[in-house]
């Protein structure tokens, strides 16, 4: 089969509208186009950090009225599935992401601390909602002021109750999170 060099592009050009024809083919086109000796090369870390930022797995510890916020993301209108957050798990060992929704009381601590220790690594956690991030408007003796009191929180998602669309814009900072950690865990 005869190749037209003129027709031939280089892999990537696609996206500038210039696409092989399919009826190109075989291994003259590769040897004309040079794509012979293409190849990808990147870090085993980065491979790892872009799997896992579209497959997290998340234990909603839900406590307080942000529940009904938290039901209204997982709800087929925003979506989260969109970002590989979809799936809740209900075993902390079976979950990457902790969700902390809501009002923590000191009674309520060392659960939330043992579902923590639970969690495999790698293992990320967001404070959902301003009881979450720093007590709220509950400042008295029985609340913890924020979830950071207790476990290290990764995203902090402010607000009483947080609109949906600051929790997906939470989602993507923790991807780009995840995308960016050198956390290599098996």
């Amino acid at each position: 089969m005869a190749v037209d060099p003129d027709k031939v592009v280089q892999l990537g050009d696609a996206r500038n509208g210039n696409i092989v024809p399919a009826n190109y083919g075989g291994d003259d086109i590769i040897e004309k186009a040079g794509l012979e000796n293409n190849v990808w090369a990147t870090r085993m870390d980065a491979v790892l950090g872009w799997a896992r930022k579209f497959s997290l797995f998340q234990y909603p510890f839900v406590t307080a009225c942000c529940g009904m916020e938290f039901m209204a993301v997982s709800g087929s209108h925003y979506d989260t599935d969109r970002f590989g957050a979809a799936l809740p798990r209900f075993s902390p060992r079976q979950a990457d992401m902790l969700m902390v929704v809501g009002t923590i009381v000191h009674k309520q601590a060392p659960v939330l601390r043992t579902v923590y220790d639970q969690m495999c690594e790698p293992k990320w956690v967001v404070a959902f909602g301003a009881c979450a991030v720093s007590g709220g408007f509950y400042q008295n003796y029985t609340s913890v002021p924020g979830a950071d009191k207790i476990i290290p929180v990764d995203v902090y998602i402010p607000g009483c109750p947080p609109r949906p669309e600051t929790v997906l814009d939470a989602l993507v900072k923790l991807q780009e999170k995840i995308q960016a950690s050198r956390h290599i865990a098996f």
